[in-house]
């Protein structure tokens, strides 16, 4: 009998943390902020924390504002783009991470600073003028419930910045904690696929994403390199062809993120297909010529968290299957304070 990894169990608790976060109620004080009245919107974060905030990204580009999202390693690089009337959206689930500890100490002072973080007595905690909790809990290794609530938290922060109703989006969310429950404990598909990887002489992994989906791409691929010590890349819509392409083949298995009907993903699809590679949709609908690991359709923040989870039983079957027990740190730690 395999012992679960911390990981694992990890994953195994991410409905009870999400109803952590949906129980939680946010700050009064975002109510009253005119997102309208800011200079610009910075969005800064690193690694997962950095990709979760791209659907926000859109979503306030879509409103006509003027926003940046920039990982804080670059933003360290160029601090001048914090001004005194800026609202900086800062997300770090320990809030101690090295660039936002930094950052914290050398950008001027915004005129709002939201903290986004699961330690209320971390550096990004004390010195936000509004603490957002994530309420996942302790996690021992790679970032998974973390990165759900972080997303969960992140669109309901945009919903009051907009001016949107709370309830229809929780009531969603409450809906599908059954299923959530029984897809973490579903290792099935994420097997054949690891078998299938493993079959190759020099397997090859990317995600793919387009839209808010590059947010699953991007942290699926980071997470897989934790997790597993299985090289992965992560691309954004058609980066891919840019060079990458050609490293596509037999060889390759590219998961391809989105609700099946980007016209850049559907011919992706049927390129890779046609070159040998082996393509495995996550989404509502397959794209042509791939498998399907089936999401819900229907709401873009359910279906990136139905995405997440398939990416994470993926990446505990690959560790399983490269040796490795799945989440084990072999050179790094929980939080990265080293910039």
């Amino acid at each position: 009998m395999i012992t679960r990894s911390e990981y694992e169990k990890d994953i195994l608790q991410q409905p009870n943390a999400l109803s952590e976060q949906l129980h939680y109620s946010l700050p009064a004080e975002l109510s009253e902020l005119d997102v309208r009245s800011y200079e610009r919107i910075v969005l800064a974060g690193m690694g997962s924390s950095d990709y979760a905030l791209i659907p926000i990204e859109r979503r306030l580009i879509e409103l006509g504002l003027p926003v940046w999202r920039i990982d804080a390693g670059r933003l360290l690089d160029m601090p001048a783009l914090v001004t005194e009337n800026t609202l900086l959206w800062m997300t770090s689930q320990s809030g101690m991470s090295g660039e936002v500890v930094r950052l914290l100490d050398c950008i001027c002072q915004p005129r709002t600073l939201i903290g986004v973080t699961n330690d209320i007595d971390s550096t990004l905690a004390q010195r936000a003028d509004i603490l957002v909790e994530l309420r996942s809990g302790e996690e021992a290794t790679v970032s998974a419930k973390s990165y759900l609530n972080t997303l969960v938290a992140s669109y309901r922060i945009l919903n009051v910045l907009t001016g949107e109703a709370e309830q229809p989006l929780l009531d969603r969310l409450y809906n599908c904690l059954g299923d959530i429950a029984t897809l973490v404990t579903e290792t099935t598909s994420a097997q054949s696929l690891a078998d299938t990887f493993f079959c190759r002489t020099k397997p090859r992994l990317v995600m793919i994403g387009i839209g808010a989906d590059a947010a699953t791409a991007m942290t699926g691929a980071l997470i897989t390199k934790e997790s597993s010590k299985v090289s992965a890349e992560g691309f954004i819509g058609g980066e891919f062809r840019h060079g990458p392409m050609e490293t596509s083949g037999e060889q390759m298995t590219a998961l391809l993120f989105g609700d099946g009907s980007e016209p850049t993903l559907i011919q992706l699809s049927q390129d890779l297909n046609s070159n040998g590679t082996q393509v495995i949709t996550v989404g509502p609908c397959a794209y042509p010529g791939s498998q399907l690991l089936t999401t819900p359709g229907d709401d873009e923040l359910v279906r990136l968290i139905f995405a997440m989870l398939h990416v994470q039983q993926l990446t505990v079957t690959l560790a399983r299957g490269n040796g490795m027990v799945p989440g084990e740190f072999l050179y790094g730690k929980k939080i990265t304070v080293t910039v």
